[in-house]
């Protein structure tokens, strides 16, 4: 396994911030070419010169990933910009906390159209592409929630789940053409997800001894680039009790109601 991404083309959704940006950073000091694609195309002007300011070849594509038509307009820019993928990194998805019965169902359509939906149109046109070129890897933003329930925050966590569901089943149809499929399902990170997803900013006040920094979690994600391994749960805490949350269900729910109290 090389740490090298000399010559590669990663695309990263998601970019202008958050684990986007600190992946696509990542992938630049790695010497892989970069597409940077989210709605805000300021911010993400601002990530292409960091990341020309690490001496690597960036494309911006501003885009948003909730509208279909929006997406195949994207992928043919794309392949009009590159001559192939070798990575996508679908980070883009947002999330928002609370009781679901006073949810506003407009908020939940929204989640569920940019963290699912969007998520799918793209990887749907990107993995005939790779296909055709017979190699490539989709990488897929999941998280620990859609792994294991906490009170109020269904949406956001189904969501998830539904990334993870998504990603075990394309594993399986991509495999045969030489294309590999990696969720990424990390804990709390110190991004501006929680600007909308916890307001108040009690919630990674609480959490804080199990809350990542995103440098590190790009760090570990890009180090798994090209190769096969399946799914990357961080942290080590957080990926320890989904293995206990599976074999004691019962004694999960009753742990996670007293930790789900913290949000």
């Amino acid at each position: 396994m090389s740490d090298s991404l000399q010559g590669q083309v990663i695309v990263v959704t998601g970019a202008s911030s958050g684990m986007g940006k600190a992946i696509a950073l990542e992938s630049a000091r790695r010497g892989a070419k970069v597409v940077l694609i989210a709605r805000r195309q300021v911010e993400l002007e601002k990530v292409a010169s960091q990341v020309r300011d690490l001496g690597g070849e960036v494309v911006v594509l501003p885009a948003d990933l909730s509208k279909a038509d929006a997406i195949s307009t994207l992928f043919q820019r794309l392949v009009q910009a590159v001559k192939q993928v070798d990575v996508l990194v679908n980070a883009a998805g947002f999330g928002k906390f609370g009781e679901f019965v006073h949810s506003d169902m407009q908020t939940v359509t929204d989640m569920f159209q940019v963290n699912v939906l969007g998520l799918m149109y793209f990887t749907r046109l990107v993995g005939r592409l790779m296909i055709d070129q017979k190699h490539g890897q989709i990488v897929n933003f999941g998280s620990i929630a859609g792994k294991v329930p906490t009170a109020k925050s269904a949406a956001y966590s189904a969501s998830k789940a539904a990334v993870i569901q998504f990603s075990n089943v394309l594993r399986l149809e991509l495999k045969p053409f030489g294309v590999h499929v990696m969720t990424v399902n990390p804990g709390p990170v110190y991004t501006n997800f929680f600007n909308i997803a916890d307001a108040s900013g009690k919630y990674l006040q609480n959490v804080e001894a199990f809350v990542l920094d995103p440098d590190d979690v790009a760090w570990e994600v890009v180090h798994f680039f090209g190769t096969n391994k399946r799914e990357l749960n961080l942290p080590l805490s957080l990926s320890l009790a989904c293995k206990f949350y599976n074999l004691f269900p019962t004694i999960g729910d009753y742990i996670s109601l007293k930790v789900a109290s913290l949000k």
